[in-house]
């Protein structure tokens, strides 16, 4: 298949675009600018100028491919109404180029917010809808072109993404680590999280854009549940700082923008997922990455 790619030179994307090339399928990558066009030539792919508001090229890149994977986000935490505006316009653009055409679209999703007090699972039903609900209501938006001839597939990551080189919230949480001087988890340290490797989360977007139905919500999870107190203690040991409870109230003070997330239980099952496709995750666990240091800035 000919793949455009959104986020093609991103954490999740560049991994994704690997996989992609490793099993015989050609890539168009969006690229912001002339280092991201340089990255995904020099892997290989084609590179398509452009951003999330440029909805020409989106369009563009929808129209020519036979298979879309949408994982940019501007991820704007001082103006998420922007980032939730963009997202909205960018996956309306791409999916009403797809109508008709049977052709897949794959869309990145988080599971934060899906439910509480248990594991979400892939029958949950995103509570996101319309152009002011989170990330657009994108999620639901995408959805109702299954019926329209797009074969729609949610990806809903887990909270962690994790690997050498990851910046996402685990990465927030070893820098406040370090700026504190102890690694800290909230209250009792039980809120639990989903986890994925980075490389085991690219190959079943592959799988997914290759064999799931329309419709088909795949949790991009290997791990259900792992305690942020396991978190904490595994960052403690990795920096070599001690590791203790940080009460809620001075949570924000303590880990910034992050303590919202790690405050929140963000587990989720994958075994719908499983069952549906080929997939079996084989990378390390979250706490085997902390530990090996790849979040120790070495």
């Amino acid at each position: 298949m000919r793949v455009f790619v959104t986020g093609a030179s991103g954490w999740i994307g560049s991994a994704t675009v690997d996989e992609l090339l490793r099993e015989g399928h050609s890539v168009i990558g969006l690229a912001r600018s002339d280092a991201s066009k340089a990255k995904l030539e020099a892997k290989g792919a084609t590179a398509l100028a452009g951003d999330l508001d440029d909805l020409d090229s989106l369009r563009r890149g929808a129209s020519e491919a036979d298979a879309v994977i949408h994982l940019a986000n501007k991820h704007d935490w001082g103006n998420p109404a922007e980032s939730d505006r963009a997202e909205r316009a960018a996956v309306e653009t791409m999916a009403e180029a797809l109508v008709g055409t049977g052709k897949p679209f794959v869309l990145a999703n988080g599971l934060s917010g899906l439910v509480q007090g248990r594991a979400a699972l892939e029958t949950d039903e995103s509570p996101e809808f319309g152009p002011d609900a989170p990330r657009g209501g994108s999620e639901n938006l995408a959805l109702e072109y299954a019926d329209r001839g797009v074969r729609t597939v949610i990806a809903r990551f887990a909270p962690s993404v994790h690997g050498v080189g990851d910046w996402g919230f685990v990465t927030f949480l070893a820098d406040a680590a370090r700026r504190r001087g102890v690694s800290g988890y909230i209250g009792d340290g039980s809120t639990e999280w989903a986890a994925v490797h980075r490389s085991d989360a690219a190959r079943l977007l592959r799988l997914g854009m290759e064999h799931a139905p329309a419709g088909f919500r795949m949790h991009v999870v290997a791990e259900e549940a792992i305690t942020t107190r396991e978190i904490a203690e595994a960052l403690g040991i990795a920096l070599n700082l001690p590791v203790t409870s940080i009460a809620p109230a001075d949570a924000g003070e303590h880990f910034g923008f992050v303590a919202g997330f790690f405050g929140l239980t963000m587990s989720a099952s994958s075994e719908i997922t499983r069952a549906e496709l080929p997939w079996s995750p084989t990378g390390p666990t979250l706490v085997e990455d902390i530990k090996a240091g790849a979040y120790s800035g070495e």
